[in-house]
């Protein structure tokens, strides 16, 4: 099996190893924001934990507790609580945001990438053709076209999961940012009630 592989990657030729610097780095920062989403505790805690720990901040626990303390610090005003939720937003978020647009453009290189050893690989054909030398002629016209084939589907391949893993992170920002409103919502509620 191991030999099928190389004999693979060696088919498609030196684009081959842009196309694995490509996909590990997509894949390393991906699966990287997905699990600083995954262990986050914001949707983790049930709102009635979120009510005590707002009513006693020093009992919080984990990245809801030091929102809440931070949010609650120093004075309770409105405005303030606002401003520090917006803080913590941007802060959480704006992580988030700037690995996607990092992935997505990574995900869009690597069919790209694959379309230039595509079109090594038709270079390659061509030639092939011009050189009508027999049997030696197929045998350079056919690398060509495997050349041209591995190296659009290594691209495809690289992009397809990506983009799902993309979809998978922004789902997953939004739910965030849908529990940091919650919890924005239900301090400055406690606020306005002292």
């Amino acid at each position: 099996m191991w030999e099928k592989i190389i004999d693979i990657w060696d088919g498609g030729g030196w684009v081959m190893i842009p196309l694995a610097l490509l996909a590990f780095m997509t894949y390393a920062t991906a699966f990287q924001v997905l699990l600083y989403l995954f262990t986050t505790n914001l949707g983790k805690v049930n709102e009635e934990v979120w009510k005590k720990w707002i009513d006693n901040p020093e009992e919080g626990e984990g990245r809801v507790g030091e929102i809440i303390k931070y949010a609650m610090l120093g004075e309770g005003m409105q405005k303030n609580i606002r401003r520090r939720f917006d803080e913590v937003r941007l802060s959480v978020t704006g992580m988030i945001d700037r690995r996607v647009i990092f992935i997505s453009s990574l995900v869009a290189t690597a069919p790209l990438m694959g379309l230039l050893g595509t079109v090594i690989g038709m270079l390659l054909t061509f030639y092939g053709i011009s050189q009508s030398g027999g049997a030696e002629t197929a045998e350079v016209v056919a690398d060509g076209i495997r050349k041209a084939l591995i190296t659009t589907q290594t691209g495809l391949t690289i992009a397809l999961p990506g983009v799902f893993i993309v979809m998978v992170i922004q789902r997953k920002k939004h739910a965030l940012e849908a529990c940091l409103s919650r919890l924005e919502s239900m301090v400055l509620t406690v606020s306005k009630a002292t």
